[in-house]
């Protein structure tokens, strides 16, 4: 929109990604097909990749360029949630997604025979391979923007309504579009790793205020790291599966300090946390992956606070009462007068005087102990 307001000549993606979600990558192909401005799409630097849905969108560009040492394919297309696809969905997706890969390479005049293989068979291409094709999938190789806007120079476009236009870029004012600052923090929060991070925060955060209501700042944090962690495993490929395990793991965590188990359900909780988060991100790609040098620290983490903050409300549930009448059962004080066997006294305990009956001769000056409160009378015995 900036390109087609400014006028622009060509506006360049580069681009490096290992795929995304097939509904965002028509939206971007479809902006990119309405676009007034001529779209070139390069994937670089080098050593770097379109895949999947990275694929679709090089496809799309009028025109396709890659630097060295890159490699585009690898299209087809996968559940997002984690879960089992059946056979003929799968089937009805691959063919949906392979249909829409060849009319997008049919319009751009690209090898459309290459692009199903990609859809249908997950078939890669180096940019020598993509360049060299007959006819090729791409338009350029070039080793970074500005040897590609040199390239490019006096150039033919062919948009994707059939119309033509002449590239003019000899002395053009190039102009960098960065992500803004909110972009580029919903981009880190989107990382597998962060949403990892934030997944175990939150839920741990709200935990603790379940424990201690009141705390406020535990369940706070809580509650934004779990909805920041929501919206990055909006994007990616989550398994559910996974996260009922992580789920399950806190549980039984809990219930060990609670239940005597003589420590299985620890053993099972901390086994569930570790499964569940190795199975949280449903993707092959080494780029998706949460590493077990994150795994396992925090698997360890989390559950050694969680046991340590139960044993510390079981402890705290175990000891008496210190306030109230409760309170004051036990309590040693000081006979101020002496008690009659069924007689009544006056008594000094927990820094009050109260009237106290004594089912034994307490003489005045005698230590005495409570063993009883109704109202505002203390029944009390000798102290032993």
């Amino acid at each position: 929109a900036r390109a087609d307001a400014d006028g622009a000549a060509l506006i360049v993606f580069t681009l490096q990604t290992p795929g995304g979600l097939l509904d965002s990558t028509r939206d971007i192909n479809n902006a990119i097909i309405a676009a007034k401005t001529p779209v070139a799409v390069f994937v670089g630097p080098a050593g770097k990749r379109a895949a999947s849905a990275g694929f679709l969108i090089t496809i799309a560009a009028d025109i396709a360029a890659m630097a060295p040492g890159t490699h585009i394919g690898a299209a087809h297309p996968v559940a997002g949630n984690g879960e089992k696809i059946d056979d003929t969905m799968a089937k009805k997706m691959a063919s949906d997604t392979a249909a829409y890969a060849r009319t997008l390479a049919t319009q751009r005049g690209r090898n459309v025979a290459l692009v199903e293989q990609a859809v249908l068979e997950s078939r890669s291409f180096t940019e020598q391979e993509a360049s060299t094709a007959s006819p090729p999938l791409i338009d350029v190789i070039a080793s970074d923007v500005p040897d590609l806007l040199q390239k490019l120079e006096g150039r033919t476009v062919r948009r994707f309504n059939g119309s033509t236009s002449v590239l003019k870029l000899a002395n053009a004012d190039v102009r960098h579009v960065e992500m803004t600052l909110a972009q580029r923090i919903l981009s880190a929060i989107a990382h597998p790793q962060i949403a990892y991070l934030l997944l175990t925060l939150g839920t741990l955060g709200l935990t603790i205020e379940l424990w201690s209501p009141g705390a406020v700042v535990p369940g706070v944090v809580g509650g934004i790291c779990l909805l920041l962690a929501f919206f990055a495993l909006q994007v990616l490929p989550v398994s559910y599966a996974g996260v009922l395990l992580i789920a399950l793991g806190l549980v039984l965590l809990i219930l060990e300090v609670k239940i005597t188990s003589f420590g299985v359900l620890a053993v099972g909780g901390v086994a569930s946390l570790f499964f569940g988060s190795l199975m949280l991100i449903d993707s092959p790609l080494p780029e998706l992956q949460i590493g077990l040098r994150m795994i396992v620290p925090i698997t360890l983490s989390v559950a050694g606070i969680l046991i340590f903050l139960v044993q510390l409300a079981v402890r705290a549930q175990q000891q008496r009462a210190v306030t109230g009448e409760a309170g004051m059962i036990d309590e040693v004080g000081r006979a101020l007068t002496s008690i009659d066997p069924g007689g009544v006294g006056r008594v000094q305990t927990h820094g009050e005087i109260w009237t106290a009956p004594a089912a034994e001769p307490i003489a005045a000056g005698e230590k005495v102990q409570v063993v009883d409160v109704k109202g505002l009378l203390l029944t009390v015995r000798r102290s032993v």
